[in-house]
């Protein structure tokens, strides 16, 4: 996979990665400055994600590009499309939405969303509220997941349970 091979040089450039690490297609980490950043266990980047450690809008006037550290910690979640911007500090337990951009750090148990990145409610208010919604129709195993070659009609039936609740949940 081209994530995993590019993934893989950014290592080589320092890059720091935890375990469990799920990088998404189109995502961009900071290839001319990856050593400036850090990323916790079992997180996973959304395609398209962007983490920036750079800032070159001082270049033409100053010759000198702007490079401050990122770090993301453990068990983060960064929603399709965000951006992470130079110096941002991701805590633990966290949620980013969709679109995200963070400009400023993020403390352990939040879930964050918006242009700027605002804070929406804590990550575990989140899970419970969703935690609520799950019964046993609208809660699928793997077995109906793509990854597992879902049958038509259990890819049907999913797609039923969703419109009827308003959402499924997929292991």
């Amino acid at each position: 996979m081209e994530n995993l091979n590019a993934l893989e040089a950014l290592k080589r450039k320092g890059l720091k990665v935890g375990t469990n690490f799920n990088i998404q297609e189109g995502c961009i980490i900071d290839g001319s400055h990856s050593y400036h950043i850090e990323i916790g266990n079992n997180v996973t980047l959304a395609p398209n994600v962007h983490i920036l450690a750079h800032d070159a809008s001082t270049w033409n006037f100053l010759e000198y590009t702007k490079i401050k550290n990122v770090k993301i910690g453990n068990r983060v979640f960064i929603g399709a499309s965000s951006i992470i911007m130079p110096g941002v500090t991701i805590g633990n337990d966290v949620i980013i939405g969709a679109g995200s951009i963070v400009t400023k750090d993020i403390p352990n148990n939040c879930l964050y969303a918006g242009n700027p990145a605002k804070f929406m409610m804590h990550t575990d208010v989140y899970i419970a509220k969703e935690k609520k919604k799950m019964t046993a129709e609208n809660t699928f195993e793997e077995e109906f997941s793509e990854a597992k070659d879902v049958s038509m009609e259990n890819k049907e039936l999913l797609k039923q349970m969703a419109a009827k609740h308003g959402t499924a949940y997929l292991k």
